[in-house]
């Protein structure tokens, strides 16, 4: 009787090698068209993370990175300290506690309402008219908002039209977060249904049979069918926005706004944008573009914690 041929760890290691390298050539073609976007973050993502370390330094260009004196945490406590903090961090809140809170509702409304017409062409043309302003340029949606809520624009005509005075909305500080909002809303709601919308077509349509069977209306069906059965594709979603909290895009704010809501308007990308690429303070811009993503990274964690604590839903 032959004795059983036992594998050394060493050929276990090769064995699953192989199997990897066979798995790797029968999908060859899945790998090539995922490359680029591999490289992309490679290059656009992972590799700019080793300039980080200016963020210590007083950089020169000159010196380069290897060659600048370290500093420590000089710039965070500079920037800590600057008069600007408050105003900075409250702006750039406020914004985007006006996007989550008025923003990240709406395409999940939109969805809802969408799923309930049962017109197809109808369907697919308030889809379609919806889903453009997304692939318009940022530079154009703000031009067009400009002129919608300029003095002689759309919204100030019906306005005189009803018989109400006219308001200057880019002249006073306290409409810009719900002017900028509306803009970023209107731009983009279309486009973030589509996730709902694949969502609501996954849903069980028994589901929906067997709750009429037992009686239940319209709306009771949302309540106990559609809603739970997207919960957790918008707790995720929800965790994403929240962990982007202080990444406001400084494209639209500055194409927007003006001396006038300059008090209202400027947040931290705006200053990281006028110290970094302007003023050519790069490691100073560095620090607070890192304090940022700290700030962010942490609400993150939080919001992911509180997901997994609450319910079975969270990123990992």
């Amino acid at each position: 009787m032959k004795a059983p041929i036992v594998k050394t760890a060493y050929e276990g290691k090769l064995a699953a090698k192989k199997r990897m390298s066979d798995e790797i050539w029968q999908h060859r073609h899945i790998y090539v068209i995922l490359l680029p976007a591999v490289l992309f973050y490679l290059l656009f993502c992972y590799l700019p993370m080793f300039g980080t370390v200016i963020a210590f330094q007083k950089f020169s260009v000159a010196k380069g990175v290897f060659k600048s004196p370290f500093v420590g945490l000089e710039h965070f406590r500079s920037f800590l300290s600057d008069y600007n903090f408050w105003r900075l961090l409250r702006n750039t809140i406020s914004i985007s506690g006006y996007g989550l809170l008025f923003g990240f509702p709406t395409p999940i409304i939109f969805a809802l309402l969408l799923n309930e017409l049962k017109a197809k062409r109808f369907k697919r043309l308030v889809q379609t008219v919806t889903y453009m302003p997304h692939f318009i340029s940022v530079v154009i949606v703000a031009s067009l908002t400009l002129t919608f809520v300029s003095n002689d624009g759309v919204i100030n005509t019906i306005r005189a039209m009803i018989g109400v005075d006219k308001v200057s909305f880019m002249s006073n500080p306290k409409y810009f977060y719900p002017v900028y909002t509306v803009s970023v809303i209107w731009q983009n709601f279309g486009w973030n249904s589509i996730i709902y919308l694949a969502t609501l077509a996954s849903v069980d349509v028994e589901l929906y049979e067997a709750a009429v069977i037992d009686g239940a209306n319209r709306w009771k069906q949302l309540l106990h069918i559609t809603l739970p059965c997207i919960a957790p594709t918008i707790i995720i979603l929800l965790i994403l926005q929240i962990g982007n909290l202080l990444s406001v895009g400084f494209e639209r704010i500055m194409l927007m706004y003006n001396p006038s809501v300059y008090e209202r308007a400027d947040v931290i990308s705006t200053y990281v944008y006028r110290r970094g690429l302007l003023n050519g303070d790069y490691s100073y811009s560095a620090a607070v573009g890192m304090f940022n993503s700290i700030i962010n990274f942490i609400l993150l964690i939080g919001a992911n914690s509180m997901s997994k604590y609450f319910s079975d839903t969270s990123l990992w």
